[in-house]
């Protein structure tokens, strides 16, 4: 019968022949190693989806719904993201999620998240170097700024001030 992993690349092959695609094993391209290019080794089921990608984009049909799937479904993720930013939460985060969905199929998209990434390890960086009353500062900024999003949403989307609620509750 064979090892596991003739059994997989026999199965492979099958499927390969099925659709008509045959992806040349024999000599992977350069630098196409992520633990050469990192120095870190990338978990087994990235080289999985690699080559289910690789299968996808070989046939033009695939290609085309692949790119439509993955503009819709970023798209959706984005505009999630960008409807939960003025609410506290993790709206930034899912926008960046959103631009990863795009980044698999779109370059513009890999290079906006590569850039975002950039500047935020940068900015978090530059954070940590700074004297902890700056943070304190740069902290409480940012609690303001979040305090004063939640106020202004609510009294456009609800038209409730909270101040005056906030007075009201404590009879000031």
């Amino acid at each position: 019968m064979g090892s596991g992993a003739e059994r997989e690349a026999t199965i492979a092959e099958t499927e390969e022949r099925r659709h008509g695609v045959t992806l040349d094993r024999s000599s992977p391209p350069e630098n196409s190693d992520p633990e050469v290019r990192t120095g870190v080794s990338a978990p087994a089921h990235r080289g999985r989806i690699g080559e289910t990608l690789e299968l996808i984009r070989a046939n033009p049909t695939g290609r085309m719904i692949l790119r439509i799937t993955v503009a819709i479904a970023g798209l959706a993720v984005v505009a999630l993201g960008i409807l939960l930013i003025p609410l506290p939460g993790p709206g930034w985060f899912i926008v960046i999620g959103g631009l990863a969905i795009w980044a698999v199929e779109f370059t513009w998209a890999k290079k906006l998240l590569t850039f975002t990434r950039r500047n935020v390890r940068a900015w978090t960086a530059w954070i940590g170097r700074q004297a902890w009353p700056l943070r304190l500062v740069i902290g409480a900024v940012g609690l303001i700024f979040v305090a004063f999003v939640v106020w202004a949403s609510v009294k456009v989307s609800l038209d409730i001030d909270l101040i005056t609620e906030t007075r009201d509750f404590f009879g000031w």
